[in-house]
């Protein structure tokens, strides 16, 4: 199976384990966006779902599929969210914001009754930042201030795409903070958010109730302990 088979996969495991009705935390990412489409199938299918997306271009997925939103001002009772991830690790916590949108994906999650990540398995390692640097959302005011400050932390380095500054949803810069293998996700995260200046970091401790994972061989399920 490819890997785009195999996100698939993920996508449509994770929606046969839906309510048939309900609301439903629609995040954002390449698996995301599979698992959104699944979503608008069942849809159209008669089911009744309400959604509250992660990002902008969840949202115009959400849409563009016929399934309805709730406004973004909140509070929800949300039943469960299913988002992607850009790494995880054995305790199952998660970096994410590799598409800018991991604050509003926090919100989310702390919404939600239930939070449901769906990855390949080339996102899986024993450590978190093996594989990816933490997203740091940062103000744009200050933001070099908040750079240095960061740079305790790890090697900060400013998120441009096409020579541009990456500009979040929410109006703000990425510094992407190259730590290495992380010992304690916890004490980084708590380092990092008490910069002046940050809003949000991408590290999601203790905040996936069941990861599903995706290989070439099929799909499997972990949960925490």
């Amino acid at each position: 199976m490819s890997r785009e088979e195999a996100k698939r996969s993920a996508a449509r495991c994770a929606a046969s384990d839906l309510p048939p009705s309900g609301i439903l935390g629609l995040g954002s990412g390449s698996t995301a966006k599979l698992f959104i489409a699944e979503v608008g199938s069942l849809v159209k299918a008669g089911r009744s779902y309400r959604g509250v997306p992660t990002s902008e271009g969840s949202r115009a997925d959400a849409l563009r599929l016929g399934i309805p939103l709730l406004p973004d001002d909140g509070p929800w009772e949300i039943d469960v969210t299913v988002d992607g991830a850009d790494e995880v690790d054995a305790e199952l916590n998660l970096i994410k914001g590799g598409g800018a949108a991991h604050t509003r994906e926090k919100i989310v999650n702390f919404a939600s009754k239930k939070n449901v990540i769906i990855v390949d398995d080339g996102k899986l390692s024993k450590r978190l930042g093996e594989k990816w640097p933490v997203p740091v959302e940062v103000l744009c005011f200050a933001h070099l201030s908040t750079a240095r400050a960061l740079s305790h932390v790890g090697r900060a380095v400013h998120r441009v795409r096409d020579g541009a500054p990456v500009v979040t949803d929410t109006g703000s810069f990425v510094y992407d903070v190259f730590t290495g293998p992380i010992a304690d996700p916890r004490a980084i995260d708590r380092a990092l958010r008490d910069i002046p200046g940050v809003v949000e970091t991408g590290l999601f401790i203790g905040r996936a109730d069941e990861v599903i994972v995706a290989d070439e061989v099929g799909v499997r399920r972990l949960t925490r302990s």
